[in-house]
C-alpha cells in the first residue's frame, strides 16, 4: 500500500532509531507518562552531541579534512606509505571529529586516491583498516564517539581520567594497525595529488571558534545546554543547510532510549534482574550486547543499571569491533564500498570480520591482563 512506503523507507534509513522508538513506545505500557519522564533525558549529553556534530559539519563544508589528508599524502611514497597514511588519518582524526565523521570523510578519499594510484587491489584492506582505526582511535577522547561522550558526561569523570583508561587500548590498536599495514608488500605507486577545494573561509573560522567553545563545555567551563542553544540560534539565522545536515536521527535515538531505559528502571523486577546480570561483568556484557544492538545503544542501556563507568566505557568501545553492526560507523564504510564496488561486498565482509575478530581478541586479552 502506498501510504506504507514512506514508513518503510524511514525504517530502512533509520533502523536503529525506529527500533528505539518502538521500544520506547512499548515501555509506555509499563510506566504511563508522568512528570518523571522529564528526568529521563540527559540534556547535557544531547546538547554536546548536537554542538559537536554541527562544528564537524562546518569543518567538512570548509574542506579542512580533505586538505589535511591531501597534505599528508603528498609526503609519502610507495604503496605501503600510502596505505599507512590512509589508515592513520581516521585513527588520529577520530579522536577529535568522531569516528563516523572520520569515515565519512576519509573512506571516499581513500577510494579516490587508490584508484588514481593504480592500487585498487588494496581497496578492501585499506577501508577495513580505516574502519578499525576510526572505531579504536575514537575511544581516546570524550568527543571521539557518541557512547564516550554520553558515559563521560554521566560519570562526571575527568578528561585525563578517560584518556588514562583508554590509552593502553589505543596504543595496542596503533601497534596492530602498523603491523597489519607492514604485512603488505611495498610496491611502487603512482604519485597522487588531491585537490581539496579548501581555502580559509568564514565557515572554517566560525567552526574553529565553535570547536573551542565545545571544549569549554567538555571541561565543564560552560553549560552544554547554553552552547547548544547559541549554536542552534546562530545556524537558524546564518546557515540552515548546515543545520539540516546534522544527524538528528542519532539525537532522536538517544531520546527514545532514554525513555525506554527510564521506564524499565522503574519496573523493579526488570531493574533487579538486569543489575544482577551486569554486576561484575560490565565490560563483557557491553561487548556482547554491542554485537547485536551496536555499541551506542548498548552504552545507553547498560548505563541505566551499572555505574562502573570505566568497565562500561572499555566494553562499549572495544565492543564496536566484531560484527558489522557492532558500531554504526562500520556500516558507513560498508555502504560506500558496496555502492561503488558491489562486486567486492563478499570479499569486504570476509576481510572485515577477520580483522575485527583479531583486533577484538587482542583488546579482550589486554583487558584481561589489565584487570588482573
Amino acid at each position: 500500500m502506498s501510504f506504507l512506503r514512506p514508513v518503510r523507507a524511514f525504517i530502512q534509513k533509520e533502523t536503529v532509531l525506529s527500533a528505539a522508538i518502538l521500544l520506547a513506545f512499548l515501555s509506555l505500557f509499563l510506566v504511563p507518562p508522568d512528570a518523571g519522564y522529564l528526568s529521563y533525558v540527559d540534556w547535557g549529553t544531547l546538547s554536546m552531541l548536537f554542538s559537536l556534530m554541527a562544528v564537524m559539519k562546518g569543518f567538512q563544508k570548509a574542506g579542512l579534512f580533505q586538505f589535511l589528508g591531501g597534505s599528508l599524502l603528498g609526503r609519502v611514497s610507495g604503496s605501503r606509505g600510502m596505505m599507512l597514511a590512509l589508515v592513520l588519518l581516521p585513527f588520529v582524526s577520530s579522536m577529535v571529529v568522531t569516528n563516523d565523521v572520520a569515515l565519512i570523510t576519509f573512506v571516499p578519499f581513500a577510494l579516490v586516491v587508490l584508484k588514481m594510484a593504480g592500487q585498487e587491489k588494496r581497496l578492501v584492506p585499506v577501508v577495513v583498516l580505516q574502519t578499525v582505526a576510526a572505531n579504536l582511535g575514537s575511544m581516546l577522547t570524550p568527543m571521539g564517539n557518541p557512547q564516550n561522550l554520553y558515559l563521560y558526561t554521566r560519570s562526571e569523570m575527568g578528561f585525563f581520567d578517560l584518556v588514562r583508561i583508554h590509552l593502553p587500548y589505543a596504543a595496542l590498536a596503533l601497534a596492530g594497525l602498523l603491523a597489519a599495514v607492514f604485512c603488505y608488500k611495498r610496491e611502487p605507486a603512482a604519485s597522487v595529488t588531491v585537490r581539496s577545494g579548501f581555502r580559509p573561509s568564514r565557515t572554517l573560522a566560525l567552526s574553529g571558534i565553535g570547536f573551542a567553545v565545545c571544549l569549554l563545555g567538555i571541561f565543564d567551563l560552560l553549560p552544554p545546554v547554553l552552547i547548544a542553544a547559541v549554536f542552534l540560534a546562530f545556524l537558524l539565522f546564518t546557515d540552515r543547510p548546515l543545520l539540516k545536515s546534522v544527524d538528528f536521527g542519532l539525537l532522536g535515538t538517544f531520546v527514545a532510549f532514554f525513555i525506554f531505559i527510564g521506564n524499565i528502571g522503574r519496573v523493579e523486577p526488570f531493574r533487579q534482574l538486569l543489575q544482577s546480570v551486569i554486576a561484575g561483568h560490565e565490560a563483557l556484557v557491553a561487548v556482547l550486547a554491542s554485537q547485536v544492538v551496536s555499541n551506542v545503544p548498548a552504552a545507553l542501556l547498560l548505563s541505566g543499571f551499572s555505574d562502573n563507568w570505566p568497565e562500561l566505557m572499555v566494553g562499549c568501545n572495544i565492543g564496536g569491533l566484531g560484527t558489522l553492526i557492532a558500531s554504526m560507523a562500520s556500516l558507513i564504510s560498508y555502504k560506500m564500498v558496496a555502492k561503488d564496488f558491489p562486486e567486492l561486498k563478499g570479499r569486504y565482509f570476509r576481510a572485515f570480520t577477520l580483522y575485527n575478530l583479531a583486533f577484538l581478541a587482542a583488546m579482550l586479552a589486554l583487558w584481561a591482563v589489565l584487570r588482573g
